[in-house]
């Protein structure tokens, strides 16, 4: 049986989603959790890393198992064993040709940036900061240069291993509430760091040290040293990934 679930977390403790030896990860500490339900070793299959520090309001994965239990027991059984920080959504059971990753039509991201000039407290962790003023229109027209099929080259980190460099982002939206900023991002899929130095070169319009029009300079030189440097990951939340609405799951919305 294949079930998919859908799990939040707080990434400010783990080094990502990612299984690694001797340091805490999401992935190992779901698999635990959900290996103690099922009496048995198991495999959990992402549709996207997140980086440390990084979190999800609602990550999809999928995992197989011989154990038979109702769908509660997925989601209580499981929150019951898991830290306080990662919490399964929902759960739903899906054929065996559903896949989180490769099932995925795009993913959603949002940058949340607190723009005041005193640091962060009771929110830290949770936002990226800027303490210098943005020009919050500026920062649109230069998101909108960004939109559509493009190589993203120059907002790749050096460690990617995506196969093509080739993204179509369908979605970079800018909205102010007060003091917070937020950048909304949807593509097919993201390289690695994508969003960050998306943020980042976002931010250096947004001060004054470029115009709108740079980012497009940088997005057709596709080279990473021309663009600014990546943005904290504090702020950064996966924010949902996109499925065919004939797989049925139960996905969370958020605006």
């Amino acid at each position: 049986m294949r079930i998919a679930l859908g799990v939040e977390y707080d990434g400010s403790a783990y080094h990502g989603w990612q299984s690694q030896p001797d340091v805490p990860n999401v992935q190992n500490a779901l698999a635990a959790a959900l290996a103690q339900i099922t009496d048995d070793p198991v495999v959990v299959h992402t549709a996207g890393r997140t980086d440390t520090g990084v979190h999800a309001l609602e990550q999809v994965v999928h995992f197989d198992t011989r154990a038979v239990r109702p769908l509660s027991a997925w989601v209580r059984g499981a929150n019951a064993l898991l830290p306080r920080d990662i919490a399964v959504l929902w759960a739903h059971a899906v054929p065996d040709e559903f896949h989180a990753r490769f099932s995925a039509q795009a993913r959603s991201y949002q940058y949340v940036l607190v723009n005041r000039p005193s640091r962060i407290g009771v929110h830290h962790g949770k936002v990226g900061w800027f303490h210098l003023p943005l020009d919050v229109a500026a920062m649109r027209a230069a998101a909108k240069l960004l939109l559509g099929e493009h190589d993203f080259s120059a907002f790749r980190a050096a460690e990617c291993q995506a196969k093509s460099p080739v993204k179509h982002l369908t979605r970079l939206d800018i909205r102010q509430q007060g003091d917070t900023i937020f950048f909304d991002l949807t593509a097919n899929a993201f390289l690695h760091h994508m969003v960050r130095n998306i943020v980042g070169c976002l931010v250096y319009v947004g001060k004054g040290k470029h115009p709108p029009q740079w980012v497009k300079e940088v997005l057709a030189g596709r080279d990473r040293s021309r663009a600014a440097p990546t943005f904290a990951p504090n702020g950064l939340y996966l924010k949902r990934i996109h499925y065919d609405a004939s797989w049925r799951l139960p996905q969370l919305h958020f605006e």
